[in-house]
Parts: structure tokens; sequence; C-alpha cells
């Protein structure tokens, strides 16, 4: 059964939800899930709808039909058919696990998404990436040619239409005015002990002051290094008699579940920039297996 899915972001102003539930009533839809968040900090209004047309409107004639509403709240909105799949980029340097577990869950279903290629500084993983049948770029970065990487880049993630760029563990820092062009459209992971082990060997470092947590990071690209809004995070415990490699072990895996849950979050539009900070609205119960599956 088809299946839209309304999000909704403005100033927050009485009468909102009734506009929009009068509007879907209306329109002959039944709403099937419904979050909202009105952030007092900010006087911003966030919403996440998920609706069934079941008179038949057409997706065209209900975001034409919306625009009237939206117009007096100067909302910021858009209309999603969940049947359509996001257009994804991945990009990685010579750390595989990430890259791995996001086109093994891609291959099950489990991460609904159209990869359309990979982009890579390295040949390390160009094996693996042709083995998926996926096209695979390898755009080398110095520090002479950096601008006209990006520009290598910029012409793939337009050529496929890339929807949402994916740093799978890519080492690479992006210019400010490839972050500010593509804001709100690049995750990146990284593990979560910055600021106080930074550089190589960071879970080394940590092993040898005896952290008892290790955690994980997914958040927007900003200008700002490694201090985007923040998607998804977690952490796994650690005892004294795990070893340096048993750090490096248990980093990887919390690091791709945060990766693919944030990227879960992202194409599903449960995740909205709020200035420095994201709302995100979780997967309602039931709803989970329909949005894996797409």
């Amino acid at each position: 059964m088809t299946t839209y899915v309304l999000t909704v972001q403005c100033e927050s102003r009485r009468g909102i939800v009734a506009a929009v539930s009068t509007f879907l009533a209306n329109s002959g839809c039944n709403i099937t899930d419904s979050a909202q968040f009105d952030d007092a900090l900010t006087g911003k209004f966030f919403a996440r709808i998920s609706f069934r047309p079941e008179t038949g409107a057409a997706l065209a004639a209900l975001r034409e039909g919306f625009a009237a509403v939206a117009e007096p709240f100067a909302m910021d909105w858009a209309i999603h058919d969940q049947a359509e799949r996001m257009k994804v980029l991945l990009m990685v340097s010579n750390f595989g696990h990430c890259l791995n577990d996001l086109l093994y869950r891609w291959r099950i279903g489990a991460l609904p998404i159209d990869i359309v290629g990979v982009v890579s500084n390295h040949m390390t993983y160009q094996k693996v990436v042709v083995n998926h049948d996926l096209p695979f770029h390898c755009i080398k970065v110095t520090k002479d040619n950096k601008p006209q990487a990006e520009a290598q880049l910029m012409a793939v993630v337009e050529d496929t239409g890339a929807e949402l760029v994916v740093l799978a563990r890519y080492m690479q820092v992006l210019s400010d005015a490839l972050c500010k062009k593509m804001s709100g459209k690049i995750i990146n992971i990284h593990h979560s002990f910055l600021p106080s082990f930074k550089g190589a060997n960071p879970y080394k470092q940590a092993y040898e002051r005896g952290v008892k947590l290790i955690g994980a990071t997914a958040h927007y690209v900003t200008a700002d290094l490694d201090e985007g809004p923040i998607i998804e995070q977690d952490i796994v415990r650690i005892t004294h008699a795990q070893s340096a490699e048993d750090y490096v072990s248990l980093g990887r895996d919390v690091e791709a579940q945060v990766l693919a849950r944030a990227i879960h979050a992202h194409i599903h539009h449960r995740s909205f920039l709020n200035g420095n900070k994201t709302v995100v609205f979780p997967a309602s119960p039931g709803s989970y297996a329909s949005e894996r599956m797409g």
C-alpha cells in the first residue's frame, strides 16, 4: 500500500497541526504515524507525518494542494513517497569496516537505498566495490590538487544524482566550500574519543589511559571538523582485561552500527537540522520493518 511521508519545519505557531491534519483528512488521506517537536529555545516546530492516500490522491496533486496550506506558516516542507529509495554515494579510505557493513545491509535489504557508487582516495577497496556491481571512483587527494579533486567529487555527485554522501571512514578533510554546498547532505562517522585522543591510534591511546567506554558519533558534516550536528551515538563498555586490539575491534563494531542507524534516520526523513543540533524522531513501534524494506 502506498505510504507518503510529510516533513514540516517552521516557526512555532498555533494552528499548524490543525491545518496539516485538516488538509490530509479533506484529501482522503489516513495518518498512520505522527511525531512532532516544539523547540521552546529556538521557537522552531518540527513534524514528520506518515499517511496513506485512501482515495487514490496522486502525489503531485497532494504537493500542489499542500503548498497553499504551508504558505501562511512559511513552512519548509516536503512530501516523500516512501517507496522511492534515496541515491547514496559512499566514500572510504583504508578502513573498510563501515563500507563492508553498509554493503551487506544494502545487499540484504536492511538498508533500503540505491548506492550509486563508491569514491576513494586509494585503490584498496576497488575489488570489493566492483564485485558488488557498483561503480568505483578513485580520486587521489594531495595538498596540491585538493580543489581539482573536490571538483571531480562534485562531478560524480551531480552525474549520479546522489542525494546523500556518506563518509564511511573517509580520511580526508572536506573544504569549507564543499561542506556549505552540501549542507545537510553529508554524514560522517568517527570514534567518540575526541577531543581527548586525537591523531593516529586513538584506540591505543584510550587503552593506555584505561578508558572504560568506547563510543562512536555520526553527524552531519560542517566546516567545523568533527563538530557537525549529531544524528546518532552509542557506546560499548570495556574492562581492564581487554587488550588494545579488543578496543579496536569493539570500536569498529560500534562505528558501523551507529553509522547505519544515522543513515536509516536520514533516508526515512526522521532527522532534521536544528541549528547546531538535530531533531531525530525515532522509528515508531511496528514501523521499522516497513521502513527497512522501503
